[in-house]
């Protein structure tokens, strides 16, 4: 499997996080575990679709990936290629007028974003690319053309950083008092931009968190001590909601 990953335009810097150009040549099954920004993914070869309960859905060549709280499996078809665009956590918001918490937990076409024509255009313009340089370009210009000047929450971007801070561990009540805001009304605000409430949020930067320090080898004793899991037990059942494994398995199968 092929995948390079791109800087966007200087423009687009500050709510996108990266370009990524992704290309299989054999059919496969694979797990998507959360992360904490919206994904879009533009399919110019091949198609997507997600695998829940053994069901297969189809994903739409043009579509957009809310924020989950637990793993996606995906299925490709041989020779697939898709551009996908990671936005940061709170860069969404600066495309479209959708509110971000609607998708999550969804996925949708760009029909149901953006204007159609505009999505078919582009979709053309992929089909006819011939090189990741002119796939890169093409996406760029879209969403350029897309940004609307809307004034950044700076409250929600300060939340955002104290969660990376804690590692997510921070509690919400902790989040209310220092950032002077009382709970409703800054749940409703973080969810509207960023696309998940502030505890899912946590949630998902706290098990990214364990995933790293699976994978640097340290041991689940010390990662149910250092992220304040009640016991083993509760720590396992999270886990596998988020990945669909055990962490021993987990460690066995990235080599931890």
């Amino acid at each position: 499997m092929k995948l390079d990953k791109y800087l966007p335009t200087e423009r687009l810097q500050p709510y996108i996080r990266y370009y990524a150009v992704v290309e299989a040549d054999k059919a496969a099954e694979y797990k998507v575990f959360p992360s904490p920004g919206l994904v879009i993914g533009f399919q110019y070869a091949g198609r997507l679709a997600t695998v829940k309960d053994n069901v297969e859905i189809k994903l739409s060549a043009a579509g957009i990936t809310g924020i989950t709280d637990r793993y996606k499996v995906f299925r490709n078809t041989a020779n697939t290629g898709t551009v996908l665009v990671y936005f940061t956590e709170t860069g969404f918001t600066q495309f479209a007028t959708h509110p971000a918490h609607e998708l999550f937990n969804y996925s949708l076409s760009l029909n149901d974003i953006f204007d159609k024509y505009e999505v078919s255009n582009i979709e053309e313009k992929l089909s006819l690319a011939t090189n990741d340089k002119d796939r890169i370009r093409t996406v760029d210009a879209f969403l350029c053309s897309q940004l609307q000047t809307i004034a950044t929450d700076k409250l929600i971007v300060e939340a955002v950083k104290l969660i990376y801070q804690s590692r997510g561990a921070i509690r919400i009540q902790e989040l209310n008092r220092m950032l002077c805001i009382s709970p409703s009304p800054f749940e409703k605000r973080f969810r509207k931009v960023v696309g998940a409430s502030p505890k899912k949020f946590a949630s998902i930067i706290r098990f990214n968190t364990v995933l790293d320090e699976l994978r640097a080898g340290k041991s689940l004793t010390d990662i149910c001590y250092e992220h304040d899991f009640f016991d083993q037990a509760h720590f396992i059942k999270a886990f596998k909601q988020f990945t669909g494994d055990t962490p021993e398995n987990y460690k066995r199968f990235y080599g931890a």
